[in-house]
This record gives structure tokens, sequence and C-alpha cells, in this order.
């Protein structure tokens, strides 16, 4: 059996803030499971994250409060939660007549921080970097994704969303290799979003009784299990894997995004598991590699 984990990155609105919206599956054997998971939480461990949801577009952000407070960085983890939470509520406090929207807005940011505090900017970077090394390692797992520029993405033509075409294109990359592979039965395993939920399920129905645009699909089993990606930590590589495509695509970033895609599916010399969909002209790495 193999556990393909989905994370995605970036917003599917063609309106929205990203010039790309990224879909992501790590396929992992069961077999391997516990042993990349034990992994995973040492290094979550070694950095005071245990209990904590690796959400990587969150942790490699600058805190603005750590670069005020003075010997930040030889101070304990504890000490370090203590003065920037003391940090935080006093910018709160001064943001209480504030435009609403702001003040919400960096009530958001720091309950979504709020895990990573004890952490400079320094040790949560090489966190990551460590926990994309792992993933770089391990042979038997294989990286599934569609990065799509919105720019060049014209609803209309494809009859589908955004959303829906990268949905589409992991279902068809992972059956494809569960077949040419004979590595068995593969199962979908979600972050869970009430929305996404019900509309990939439906999608997933269908899909199973009629195939996708590309293949029958004859050996993923049912329809995709929603998890609460807090409590999962397979499911927080993926969101590393998208992350990491995605700001190669759009910034050319090349330091997380050389070691995940590593482990994208290869056939025949070329990789199939991972596709840009952009114009016709790009040489990015993925580009290249795809159409080789």
């Amino acid at each position: 059996m193999h556990l393909c984990y989905i994370d995605e990155s970036g917003t599917p609105d063609i309106s929205g803030n990203t010039s790309h919206f990224v879909l992501a599956g790590l396929s992992v054997p069961d077999q391997y499971w516990k042993s990349h998971h034990i992994q995973i939480e040492g290094i979550k461990e070694k950095y005071g994250l245990a209990e904590a949801e690796i959400h990587v577009a969150w942790m490699l952000r600058p805190y603005l409060e750590q670069s005020r407070i003075t010997n930040f960085a030889a101070m304990t983890y504890a000490e370090r939660r203590s003065q920037v939470r003391l940090a935080r509520a006093a910018e709160m406090l001064r943001l209480r007549q504030s435009d609403p929207r702001h003040r919400k807005q960096t009530r958001k940011n720091y309950d979504k921080t709020e895990s990573y505090i004890h952490l400079t900017l320094d040790e949560r970077r090489h966190a990551v970097i460590e926990l994309a090394e792992r993933i770089s390692s391990w042979g038997s797992v294989r990286l599934f994704a569609e990065c799509i520029n919105k720019f060049h993405f014209d609803p209309l033509r494809t009859n589908q969303s955004v959303e829906a075409q990268a949905f589409e294109q992991i279902v068809s990359r992972f059956e494809h290799y569960l077949q040419n592979t004979k590595a068995g039965f593969g199962i979908l395993i979600h972050d869970n979003n009430t929305t996404v939920a019900k509309r990939h399920t439906e999608v997933m129905k269908d899909f199973l009784e009629r195939g996708t645009l590309w293949t029958q699909v004859e050996h993923i089993i049912e329809t995709p299990m929603f998890v609460d990606s807090q409590l999962t930590s397979m499911v927080q590589l993926a969101d590393l894997c998208a992350y990491a495509l995605r700001r190669y695509v759009e910034n050319g970033e090349t330091e997380l995004f050389d070691l995940v895609f590593h482990r994208a599916d290869i056939s025949n010399s070329r990789v199939v598991g991972v596709r840009h969909f952009t114009n016709a002209g790009c040489k990015c790495k993925i580009c290249v590699s795809h159409t080789a």
C-alpha cells in the first residue's frame, strides 16, 4: 500500500495573491511509514517542535519583535517564548484603536506563528532544510505535483477550475506510478478542509467510475481520507514540498526545491511526477526535465 499525502501552496483563485497554485502529493510505501515518521518526529523534537505543525510559509518569515529583543539568540527557549509573548501582547494593546482589519491580521499572524517563536529565523530555516534533506534521502518516496501559473490558465478552455485540474493531475500521475511499477494499491490522504473535502470526494467518485482524462483509476482505493494536518507529520511534509515548488516557480528559489524535486517520479529518464503548467517557452528545471 502506498500512502499519498496531499497539500497545497498558494491560492487557487485566479485573482489571488500568488501567481501560482501548487498541489503536491508525497507517496510513502506503508512498510517505510513508521521509520520515516520516527525520523521526522526526531527532527521536530530537536527544534522544540514536537507538538507543532510544520507550516513552512509561516516558519520562514521574519518575526519583527524578535529583532527588537536584546540578546534574543542567547536566551533559552523558555525565555524567548516569554519575551516574544510580552512584546506581542504590548503590540496588540497598542493596536486597540487602529484599523480593525490591521488588528485582525496581526492577531492572525501571531496565532499562526505561535509554535515557532522560540526559534530564530536561522534556526527555523535550518529545521526546514533538515526536513527537506530527509525527504530527499528517502529513495522509496515519490513526489507528484501540479504547479499552475494562473496567468496562463483559461478556465473556459479547460472547462475546470485551477484546483480541479491540479487534483486530476495528481490522481492521474499517482495511478500511472502504481500501474507502471506494479506497486500495489494506493490511498490519498488530504489535509482536512470542509469545502475541499466535499469537492474532492465527489470528483474522486467520478474518477473511480469513469477514470480521469488521462487514465482509468484501478489502483487507488476509495475516495480521499481527510485528516488534521496538525496531527499528521506526513501531510506537513507535503506542505513543505508544495511550498518549495511554488517558491521556485515564482521566485527561482532553489535551496528547498532541489532537495524535494529529487524525489519527483521519473520514467525513461524524464520527470513525469511534477509538471509546470505555464507558457510553452519556459526553461525552468521542471519544464526542462519534463520534456527531456
